[in-house]
């Protein structure tokens, strides 16, 4: 959801960024995300079918410049990936962009439509502080 929000928000003030999501396992790459993420999208105009799951490796810290985790597991997870103090530079939790030191986005698999849709505001949120940052 946070690549959806971030590519559409880029898009739509014609900024030149380019986005990525992975996760930290392997179960479910090649998998396109959940379709109650994808509606709970598409209610807010964003459409997200075209993503695909795919792991996170340690050269993704060679190909971006920021590199956000949605908890304090992926975040360990990629941590452990990172070989230089520039790779270790580049991870942070996306939710600190809202001020909220250390906290995870609730995973709202097991959740109701209702854990998506909150999901999308803490997330949207989240992008637009980071576009502000990107603009400087």
């Amino acid at each position: 959801m946070a690549e959806g929000i971030l590519r559409h928000k880029v898009a739509e003030q014609g900024l030149d960024v380019r986005t990525d999501s992975a996760g930290t396992a392997n179960y479910h790459v090649g998998e396109s995300p959940d379709h109650r993420a994808i509606a709970a999208m598409q209610r807010k105009g964003v459409d997200i079918r075209d993503l695909r799951a795919r792991q996170f490796v340690a050269a993704d810290y060679n190909e971006f410049d920021l590199i956000f985790a949605m908890d304090q597991n992926n975040y360990s997870d990629m941590l452990s990936l990172a070989s230089t103090e520039d790779d270790i530079n580049k991870l942070r939790l996306i939710l600190d962009l809202n001020g909220s030191d250390g906290m995870s986005v609730p995973d709202p698999y097991f959740g109701g439509d209702e854990g998506f849709n909150e999901v999308h505001q803490m997330l949207d949120r989240a992008c637009d502080v980071l576009i502000d940052e990107i603009r400087g």
